[in-house]
């Protein structure tokens, strides 16, 4: 009998230390929002894939760390959590002339990885939201500045460029230690 109160015992408190380390996670957990914006310039050909970089995006990670009283030294895990496209010119514009899209990410130092992408896209939206991926992003996001590379394949010949805007949430959990 003193066996299986001491065994309930240790159960309950792994399970009461184990809850409470998710409730100390979700109070160090924050977003940090970055943007960017790329062209479709009209010239380009229809279902072949071309590249399209960004300019490099400054960070707010040390700002934003500090916002939330944390350190980059302190910060246990960044993921994206969310990655929206829109299209901000010309008015009006949606993303029907758009077949596959795929984000990269880089930044000096760090070998560049998938970001998020989207395939078979049919859809008449001026926002779409593509699927990201499950990979760390600390080394990208820490840094001062990180770079997108886009990897586009239309399936309508464009007569005008296209303006997109990239709306990153990344989500960031720190260690209190």
């Amino acid at each position: 009998m003193k066996k299986t109160v001491i065994a309930l015992s240790l159960i309950i408190s792994a399970l009461i230390i184990y809850s409470s380390c998710d409730k100390v996670d979700e109070l160090l957990t924050f977003d940090i929002i970055d943007e960017s914006s790329f062209t479709i310039e009209s010239s380009m050909g229809i279902n072949l894939p071309f590249s399209i970089p960004t300019p490099d995006i400054n960070t707010s990670s040390e700002t934003e760390f500090a916002n939330n009283d944390t350190k980059a030294d302190l910060v246990k895990e960044i993921i994206l959590k969310e990655l929206l496209l829109s299209t901000s010119s010309p008015a009006g514009e949606d993303f029907s002339f758009l077949k596959d899209i795929e984000i990269y990410i880089s930044a000096e130092g760090v070998n560049e990885i998938l970001l998020a992408s989207k395939k078979d896209i049919d859809e008449n939206s001026s926002v779409i939201v593509l699927s990201t991926t499950a990979s760390k992003l600390d080394d990208y996001v820490k840094k001062d500045k990180y770079t997108l590379r886009t990897n586009v394949t239309t399936d309508e010949y464009l007569m005008h460029d296209i303006e997109v805007r990239i709306d990153m949430t990344y989500q960031v959990t720190a260690d209190p230690l």
